[in-house]
């Protein structure tokens, strides 16, 4: 028999059917439907908030607040040397973080980046970033590279009217 789309079936033992709840003594599964007797868990609607503890005070509120969250942190998207070192950047590539966006060495996002100097640098190569630690400057003008910082992205100010 030719297999077609109008015969295809699961394999044997692979699919169970549907409990059907409530269906009478019969089934194993009637008059409470597996939800055992009373209370709040067998009513229809039921969902516990998350933390609930049943009244007590929950976990969250019984511990106290701790530190706090600088919501005006700098972030910076890290780029190591090793990382330039195995992408397919050439000598005459002048990397900006556009290109290394283009070329999957960083995921585009609105931080600036940041060049470490991890790992070893063999090519010359001409890099543009927001900044640069002290280690990767020496290892990239080492290599007979250049590194140059971008200007860093700044919220647009207002002009001032005289």
């Amino acid at each position: 028999m030719a297999i077609g789309l109008n015969n295809l079936r699961p394999a044997k033992g692979s699919t169970h059917k549907k409990k059907r709840l409530g269906r009478g003594p019969g089934s194993g599964l009637g008059k409470t439907a597996g939800r055992g007797n009373k209370g709040q868990k067998s009513r229809s609607g039921y969902s516990m908030k998350i933390g609930f503890e049943g009244g007590q005070m929950p976990l969250q509120r019984r511990l106290p607040k701790r530190g706090f969250t600088n919501i005006f942190k700098k972030q910076w998207i890290e780029v190591t040397l090793a990382a330039l070192e195995n992408s397919d950047f050439g000598a005459d590539d002048e990397i900006t973080p556009e290109l290394m966006h283009e070329r999957g060495v960083i995921a585009k996002g609105k931080r600036d980046v940041v060049v470490l100097g991890t790992g070893e640098l063999t090519k010359a190569l001409r890099i543009s970033a927001h900044r640069f630690t002290k280690g990767a400057r020496e290892k990239i003008e080492g290599a007979g590279g250049t590194a140059s910082v971008i200007e860093p992205s700044r919220k647009s100010e207002a002009p001032v009217s005289e």
